[in-house]
């Protein structure tokens, strides 16, 4: 049956309308992300520049938590017996980072959700101060409900831990545990405006997952972060899987190779990705255990806060014996950085502190760090009147299907 014109024309003209709320959404985030950016990033990255000879971080990793609700083989910063931050503890943190110039705050785990409200205060409280606060997760407790009070909060990022597409032993992060909470996740963004995207580790049994989960970011205008499965650069007494830990050994080099060459075509490409492309092929010679030094910015423009409120240089000296001081004091002696960066800088290409790295340096490369948060792709017309009929409540089929 032919549709009438006069109804034909009424729909053109509804889509046509939801289209320009929906660029007009995403262009006012944009300038949101834009300005986040800019006051969050590069402006305390041109201070402390400035201020060379001050403590002056740009990033902080604020670990609530130590438990986690799943067990990958490969990860040793979990311990189910730890308990978590305390509120004062997270509030107190926060207010002294805005007191060194710091405005960005990574919560971290284990696994954060686990403590829900906690979270929420603890994004709320940040973001009230001006901070980009950051929110990693593995997504397998989060929900719609969960989404939209963490955009209300002011949530700046979500990063969505995921290393295949189906649960496999030893690696249960998997994109379809959480394909029902990723869609709410995609389509509230444009009401809250917060930057999503996955974090990979790459390991000896995900190379064609890492593929697919590339694309299926770059299908939904989503960012990727990778990382390259690391041995723990200090004993970790806790850790149970050092002989099962899906390191890649020689055997695994051709495909993890092959992997490095497609990842680093897609960036040069334009896909949006954390990692620069320096830090993806410096990934081949690390694997080797021929990495070359690097100048690891740990200690001096980024920091980690331990649960009770002491520091430390980084993830990977989290469970360090030595006195770094605590928040209020911290003791990042750079004589004493050096010392202990000779040792551990071979054994470790953090995904994190490179990318630190790689975009202090230069100005241009600091505001190259800040466009990457404003990217996104420009979907098919198709693909857009789709979003904006989502996100109007129209196609009531469709947005009750996605909602049950």
């Amino acid at each position: 049956m032919l549709s009438r014109p006069g109804r034909a024309g009424a729909e053109s003209g509804l889509e046509d309308r939801g289209t320009s709320r929906f660029l007009a959404r995403r262009t006012r985030n944009t300038a949101k992300n834009l300005v986040r950016g800019l006051r969050c990033w590069y402006i305390p990255y041109l201070k402390s520049r400035y201020y060379s000879d001050r403590f002056r971080p740009l990033l902080s990793y604020l670990f609530t938590d130590w438990k986690c609700n799943v067990n990958c083989w490969y990860c040793f910063t979990w311990n189910n017996k730890v308990k978590g931050m305390t509120p004062e503890t997270a509030r107190k943190s926060i207010d002294w980072l805005h007191g060194v110039g710091c405005r960005v705050v990574a919560i971290m785990g284990g696994e954060p959700l686990l403590r829900k409200k906690f979270i929420l205060d603890t994004i709320k409280y940040g973001s009230d101060r001006d901070f980009f606060m950051y929110l990693p997760t593995n997504g397998i407790l989060m929900d719609r409900d969960f989404i939209e009070r963490a955009g209300a909060s002011g949530v700046a990022a979500i990063n969505l831990a995921v290393d295949k597409i189906k649960v496999a032993p030893g690696l249960p992060k998997s994109f379809d545990r959480i394909k029902s909470q990723f869609k709410h996740l995609v389509r509230l963004r444009e009401k809250y405006g917060y930057i999503i995207f996955f974090n990979i580790n790459i390991t000896s049994e995900n190379t064609e997952d890492v593929k697919e989960l590339t694309r299926i970011a770059r299908e939904h205008d989503i960012g990727t972060d990778y990382h390259m499965n690391e041995h723990p650069v200090i004993e970790q007494k806790h850790y149970k899987y050092l002989d099962q830990g899906f390191w890649i050994s020689e055997e695994h080099f051709r495909k993890t190779d092959e992997l490095i060459d497609w990842l680093v075509e897609r960036n040069v490409e334009g896909w949006p990705m954390v990692n620069s492309a320096e830090h993806l092929r410096a990934m081949k010679s690390f694997v080797r255990g021929k990495g070359r030094p690097w100048d690891c910015r740990a200690g001096i423009n980024s920091l980690v806060i331990r649960l009770d409120g002491t520091l430390a240089p980084c993830f990977e000296l989290y469970s360090t014996d030595r006195d770094w001081g605590r928040v209020g004091a911290p003791a990042f002696d750079h004589a004493r950085l050096r010392e202990t960066k000779k040792e551990c800088n071979p054994k470790c290409l953090s995904t994190c502190n490179y990318q630190v790295y790689h975009y202090y340096n230069t100005y241009s490369r600091g505001l190259e760090w800040v466009f990457k948060h404003i990217y996104r792709g420009v979907s098919r017309e198709e693909d857009g009147r789709r979003k904006a009929a989502d996100a109007d409540g129209r196609g009531k089929g469709k947005g009750e299907e996605a909602r049950a």
